[in-house]
């Protein structure tokens, strides 16, 4: 375990004013201190490392070849290289778009390595929705009892699939109630599945489905989303072929929650549908700060604004304006040309904490180094 204590991020906001590092490797520190899996560990390393700023310092270096270019059209124009300064400027933000595409390529991946996946569980009370908590836990999470309504507020826990990390959400059963809390439990359970990436809805297979059984069913009808018919150990009154008739192509799974079996299945459903054994970090860099991507958009934006006015031999002025835009975007990134408040804000998110465990013992190294 690291023991590294970090006062609201003092040692780093000093690294970062001396110079030492660039601000997208001060938010690489905070992604690796709130970091929940290795995967995501090894993305902030990479951006710590310094990859996306190298990448940008190869776009910055394009601009700047972009604006001697059209200084040099300013500055002689004797020489009419106007024409050929625009072919080239062309070209060259042909090349920055194909690098912003790039990075931009990157981003879901990179959201669901930092963010993973939403998952609700919902159902009628008494379909099994904590024992299925518990038993993808593998504890004793959810209180589960014979009597329906026992669940009234969400329960929140985090796993990890294929290094990725998943919140689960146990919800309150879904049905008509006069009861005044359980009504709120209810609402909050449409509230997560509403928010949710992927809804699992779970059916009491040894019991008939009855109104509340098909709401829930009609609910998730054009929603991402797998059902599980539980309790398969005892007499099966639900089939996986009735439901299909109802709901049509989806993801069904037949499970007893109660003894733990199906729970595997139920992972590999999951990793396939959101091809998660396929997201890698180790080969390149991979966009997981929102900020960032929002930067780097509005980069893509801003090239595409600069080529429409060379295309439209618009002024030069005007065009310069654009160019210079995607200079003091990187800059933002970077931390070259950002506001103080913003910098300000970017390190209240430090705060005095234990560093999470680090299982490679590279990754603790480097990263005490450089704090």
């Amino acid at each position: 375990m690291v023991l590294l204590l970090l006062n609201h991020g003092e040692f780093t906001k000093r690294a970062f004013l001396n110079g030492r590092i660039d601000l997208s490797q001060a938010e690489a520190i905070i992604d690796i201190i709130n970091s929940k899996t290795e995967k995501e560990v090894k993305a902030s390393v990479k951006q710590l490392n310094g990859y996306l700023s190298e990448k940008l310092s190869n776009i910055k270096e394009k601009v700047m070849e972009i604006l001697v270019d059209i200084e040099a059209s300013i500055d002689y124009p004797e020489y009419d290289i106007e024409e050929v300064t625009n072919i080239k400027v062309l070209s060259i933000l042909e090349d920055i778009k194909r690098e912003l595409k790039s990075l931009q390529s990157t981003f879901d991946n990179g959201k669901i390595i930092k963010d993973g996946i939403r998952v609700a569980i919902i159902g009628r009370p008494n379909a099994g929705k904590s024992s299925l908590l518990n038993a993808i836990l593998k504890e004793d999470r959810a209180i589960v009892t014979e009597y329906e309504g026992t669940t009234r507020d969400t329960i929140e826990e985090f796993i990890q699939i294929d290094g990725i990390p998943i919140k689960i959400t146990d919800t309150a059963g879904i049905r008509n109630t006069e009861d005044v809390i359980e009504k709120i439990g209810i609402s909050k359970s449409k509230e997560a599945a509403e928010n949710a990436d992927l809804i699992i809805a779970i059916i009491d297979s040894s019991k008939e489905l009855n109104d509340e059984d098909r709401e829930i069913l009609e609910f998730i009808k054009n929603k991402k989303s797998i059902i599980l018919l539980n309790k398969m150990d005892l007499s099966i009154k639900v089939s996986e072929c009735y439901i299909r008739n109802i709901i049509g192509e989806k993801i069904i799974l037949q499970i007893s929650a109660l003894n733990k079996d199906g729970i595997e299945k139920l992972f590999e459903s999951i990793s396939e549908m959101y091809n998660l054994n396929e997201i890698e970090v180790d080969d390149s860099l991979t966009i997981t700060n929102n900020r960032h991507k929002q930067v780097i958009n509005k980069m893509e934006e801003d090239v595409k604004k600069a080529k429409q006015s060379v295309e439209s031999k618009m002024p030069i002025d005007i065009i310069t304006i654009h160019i210079t835009d995607i200079l003091s975007e990187i800059g933002s990134i970077t931390g070259e040309s950002v506001s103080e408040d913003i910098i300000n804000e970017i390190f209240k998110k430090f705060c005095l904490r234990k560093v999470r465990k680090i299982k490679n013992y590279k990754y603790e190294q480097y990263f005490l180094f450089h704090i």
